[in-house]
């Protein structure tokens, strides 16, 4: 489950690495671009891998024994509201008919987005630290 945890992560920080480059561009639509389709399907995946997200980490705290459980399972709130807060700009930018570079940097810019990075940049370093944990007790 940890490696679960931190694939939905990494689809989340690639999207994001990508969207800084895009908004970068200066593009008024991301149709009839290379860069485009390449948004449109990491925005995809990326909220796909967010909507997961939550759960992941949820078994990953049950499946793994993370402690403090009570800590893991505060913070499973907060990541699971701002999954969904992101989740909902990220849906909203895809169900437009075009998607400029300035609606991506508005994007990126958005707290809800930022917290949630925020949330996974602090959740992988801790199943990163899982995993050698039981690295080395197997070791």
């Amino acid at each position: 489950m940890l490696q679960d945890l931190r694939e939905h992560c990494d689809a989340v920080e690639e999207c994001y690495e990508f969207m800084l480059a895009y908004a970068a561009q200066g593009l008024p639509r991301d149709s009839g671009s290379s860069s485009g389709e390449k948004l449109r399907g990491l925005l995809g995946r990326a909220a796909e891998a967010i909507a997961l997200l939550p759960g992941a980490y949820d078994a990953a705290i049950t499946d793994h024994a993370l402690q403090p459980v009570d800590k893991h399972r505060a913070f499973l709130s907060v990541l699971a509201r701002d999954a969904g807060d992101a989740l909902a700009a990220m849906a909203l930018v895809l169900a437009q008919p075009a998607i400029s570079s300035q609606l991506v940097d508005n994007l990126n810019a958005s707290i809800h987005l930022r917290a949630l990075l925020t949330d996974l940049f602090l959740i992988d370093e801790i199943a990163k630290a899982a995993e050698s944990s039981v690295s080395n007790k197997i070791g």
